[in-house]
């Protein structure tokens, strides 16, 4: 059972990326998703989540208007579309599922259970 991000790289600030989270030995069928992210100076932020039905997001305020994410219909991928990307946007991203974590439109919570799982994270770097 494990979560790997992709997608991640190098982009000028501005321009686009999507990240992948997909799972391996399960699929996103009980608990919403939630993408992290951890930038160079340390700080850990929860960017977005969606619920297991795709029908719920949320989007941090740094990252609102600018961030959508999706979940596969087949449930074993869920999706974090970057759009105009800023330098602060810098960090690596990891994605995680977790019984812990709750996603409804107007909040995002997350605490952290012993049956959650998290992806090793992928790199993102904007260049001004």
């Amino acid at each position: 059972v494990q979560l790997v991000e992709s997608g991640g790289g190098l982009v000028q600030a501005g321009g686009s990326l999507r990240l992948s989270c997909t799972a391996s030995g399960f699929t996103f069928e009980d608990y919403a998703i939630g993408w992290f992210r951890r930038t160079p100076t340390n700080e850990r932020e929860g960017v977005s989540c969606i619920s297991a039905s795709g029908t719920t997001t949320h989007f941090a305020q740094s990252v609102k208007g600018r961030f959508s994410t999706s979940i596969l219909s087949d449930k074993t991928q869920v999706y974090l579309q970057m759009n105009n990307v800023r330098p602060e946007d810098t960090a690596v991203y990891f994605c995680a599922t977790d019984p812990g974590l709750l996603c409804t439109h107007g909040n995002f919570h997350y605490s952290r259970t012993e049956f959650g799982t998290w992806g090793q994270g992928t790199q993102v770097t904007v260049i001004a």
